[in-house]
């Protein structure tokens, strides 16, 4: 009896103490544009404090945040996020983490379908049929005369703005200027100071875009439109940057794109670490350009 009583007091203190999470989509389908609820409650909260991405930044990129509230009580904690989707597709709210006084505890994903609701068989009629009209050459000068001297005034525009930089411009985007450049924007991102309040969030996408500048100008890679894994991919092909930088800058892009889906909260050390590691890259690449110039023969 007393080995009876013993485990009822434990079962109690396991479920009867710990906080539960739980969530729920309104809507699995949605039109474009049209708005979705995603209601999150933590219960038995005993006063604890509940740590989670920053308000507007919980759900991914495609996801376009119109509201995000959170309502906090002793024992309850709910956070309602209304969003919206331009795009047709399907897409996936994934694993949310929610942190309660170290404990890390995590929703259900979701998978939301979202349609555009003028395709689904309308049909659009005329009022009237349209009436033919015959048009000479004349007809088509006078409406489009003017759009077409405005074309050519454009062209010659154009023209005169070439030969002025053809001739007037100085080469400012060498390797040593395009250096001291980022370096100058590196240290512009520390002095806002998101290490130190731990706005990692802001921190990772500011260093990722100067990033993705720098490379695309400093070596030629488009690094501004290709996605993560296909830009680790041609920069291997590539050879232009070194093995060592390469590994820098995958370890900076795999944690970012981590940080930015709210799959991991990154402490100030691996923040100062990740800045440091791209300082560093930074001066280093213009051995980087050395050695492909030597490689290439140029």
């Amino acid at each position: 009896m007393k080995k009876l009583t013993l485990l009822l007091f434990i079962l109690l203190n396991l479920f009867g103490f710990s906080q539960t999470l739980s969530s729920k989509l309104d809507k699995e389908t949605l039109a474009l544009g049209e708005v979705g609820i995603l209601r999150i409650q933590i219960s038995n909260l005993q006063s604890k404090d509940v740590q989670s991405a920053p308000k507007n930044e919980l759900l991914p990129f495609h996801f376009e945040e119109v509201k995000d509230s959170t309502s906090k009580k002793a024992d309850t904690y709910d956070r309602i996020i209304e969003f919206a989707i331009f795009e047709e597709g399907n897409f996936t709210i994934p694993e949310l983490e929610f942190k309660v006084n170290g404990r890390i505890l995590k929703t259900i994903p979701y998978q939301i379908e979202v349609i555009n609701t003028a395709q689904k068989g309308d049909q659009i009629n005329d009022i009237m049929k349209n009436k033919e009209v015959n048009l000479d050459v004349q007809d088509y000068w006078q409406l489009y005369k003017w759009y077409i001297l405005g074309a050519l005034i454009v062209l010659a525009l154009i023209f005169v703005i070439y030969q002025l930089i053809k001739y007037g411009k100085r080469r400012k985007d060498s390797p040593v200027v395009m250096t001291n450049q980022t370096l100058r924007e590196l240290d512009q991102l520390k002095k806002k100071k998101y290490i130190e309040t731990g706005n990692y969030r802001s921190f990772y996408v500011e260093l990722i875009d100067i990033s993705r500048n720098f490379i695309t100008k400093q070596y030629k890679i488009p690094a501004d439109v290709l996605l993560t894994d296909d830009l680790i991919d041609v920069m291997k092909m590539n050879n232009s940057i070194s093995p060592e930088n390469e590994k820098i800058i995958e370890e900076i892009f795999l944690r970012g794109d981590l940080v930015k889906f709210a799959k991991i909260f990154p402490d100030q050390e691996n923040m100062q670490n990740d800045f440091d590691q791209l300082k560093t890259f930074v001066k280093r690449s213009s051995k980087d350009l050395e050695v492909e110039q030597l490689r290439t023969g140029v």
